[in-house]
């Protein structure tokens, strides 16, 4: 409890350590969200009806990638999440990116242009924006995109505000953008959840935990790393968009700009997953170091031990859990999430393995980073070099959130 608790005051303070403006930190605001993940972790770890409650909420994203998945079972077949002809050798060997997850953009876009038209998303923004003014001193659109990212991807969350993103101000802008890189979609968790079912109980509940105290945590991390002095962006702006002429106009217009993510994030994934594999051939040529190739997960696994071990992990087995750390930065979480399923029972204890399971709980990876810059550009191409400047500090800033997130459960257990 004491090392988690000592671990979370220290990746505050290295969140606060690499602010752009550290004479500008409104510690009112650091002090709420870390109370929040207090507060929230002690609530849904002990109260079994909020757990409940919060599965319930991840149902109804889940008939959304439901629905998206009749689309391309339809149009894809068994690529597409349709019958599979063959029996599937491991959990999630018949999943495909492209067709099964990313076309959930396509429906979110149509549906937040929908709900615009209709005029119910800007009045939940509004109501998102009295309640974070009050306490984290954040603007609705803010909020309302970190709490999306509670149950949707890094795209589809900032879609819901899409008409804000032009007037968000920079330090608004990197807290969308560490929101979406601290969590995970609701549409990858089951899967994640499967992974880890076999040596963790009810891992959904802990992966849908995780996503919660991930919100209030992306946005102490962001507003240390870049304080904002602007008003809060949300509550008092109308949409600069074009009017729609009728509901389906709007879900015409909807889907073609979903259109546009779609292409754009398959292009930057297929891109920045070859540059890592490139950069991974070059270090092979070095010499072999104890006996294995030095790659870029290996580097950011050694790396990485010091905060395994800040977020609760005895250090006998901080090089193991860096390792999964490295992994799950340079690669992504899934296979991060499969590798630790597949550890022997001696290479983490289970309270560690618990905690690992929250410290993975995140999308900061280079190929996520790929994915956000094309979705992010794609919807406002007047702020890419913004975008694209920021990029790689989201990377460790989603990485902070999800380990204090860790650190947090590990207080608690």
């Amino acid at each position: 409890m004491l090392q988690s608790l000592f671990g979370l005051l220290v990746l505050t303070a290295l969140a606060w350590a690499m602010s752009e403006r550290r004479s500008r930190v409104h510690w009112r605001a650091v002090g709420v969200g870390l109370g929040l993940q207090l507060a929230l972790a002690a609530l849904f770890l002990n109260v079994p009806v909020l757990q409940a409650g919060l599965a319930s909420l991840n149902r109804a994203v889940n008939g959304l990638s439901e629905a998206t998945r009749a689309g391309t079972g339809f149009v894809f077949g068994y690529l597409g999440g349709g019958p599979l002809p063959f029996q599937e050798s491991f959990p999630g060997a018949s999943f495909v990116l492209a067709f099964q997850a990313l076309p959930l953009v396509l429906v979110i876009s149509a549906l937040s242009s929908l709900l615009f038209y209709w005029r119910i998303l800007p009045l939940i923004v509004k109501g998102a924006a009295w309640a974070l003014e009050r306490t984290m001193g954040v603007g609705g659109a803010v909020g309302l995109s970190t709490a999306a990212n509670i149950f949707v991807g890094m795209v589809e969350a900032p879609v819901f505000i899409r008409p804000y993103l032009k007037q968000v101000s920079r330090s608004e802008l990197f807290v969308i953008m560490t929101g979406g890189m601290a969590g995970v979609a609701g549409t990858v968790m089951v899967i994640y959840a499967n992974f880890m079912a076999a040596t963790i109980p009810d891992a959904i509940g802990h992966i849908l935990l995780c996503s919660v105290l991930t919100a209030p945590a992306a946005i102490v991390v962001a507003l240390l790393m870049v304080p904002d002095e602007a008003p809060p962006t949300g509550a008092e702006l109308q949409s600069p968009e074009p009017p729609s002429f009728s509901a389906m106009d709007a879900v015409t217009k909807g889907t073609l700009a979903g259109l546009e993510l779609f292409l754009n994030i398959i292009a930057m994934l297929i891109v920045l997953v070859a540059l890592v594999w490139l950069a991974n051939a070059i270090l092979g040529l070095l010499p072999d170091v104890a006996g294995a190739p030095i790659t870029l997960q290996r580097i950011l696994g050694l790396v990485m031990a010091p905060i395994c071990w800040l977020m609760g992990i005895p250090w006998a087995e901080a090089t193991t859990a860096g390792a999964l750390m490295g992994t799950k930065t340079v690669l992504n979480e899934f296979i991060a999430y499969l590798e630790l399923s597949r550890l022997p029972p001696e290479a983490l204890s289970p309270r560690s393995r618990l905690i690992m399971l929250y410290g993975l709980c995140g999308f900061a990876n280079f190929a996520s980073l790929g994915i956000m810059i094309g979705g992010l550009t794609a919807m406002v191409p007047e702020r890419r070099p913004e975008i694209v400047s920021l990029g790689l500090k989201t990377i460790v800033s989603g990485t902070l959130a999800t380990c204090m997130s860790a650190a947090v459960v590990g207080i608690m257990i």
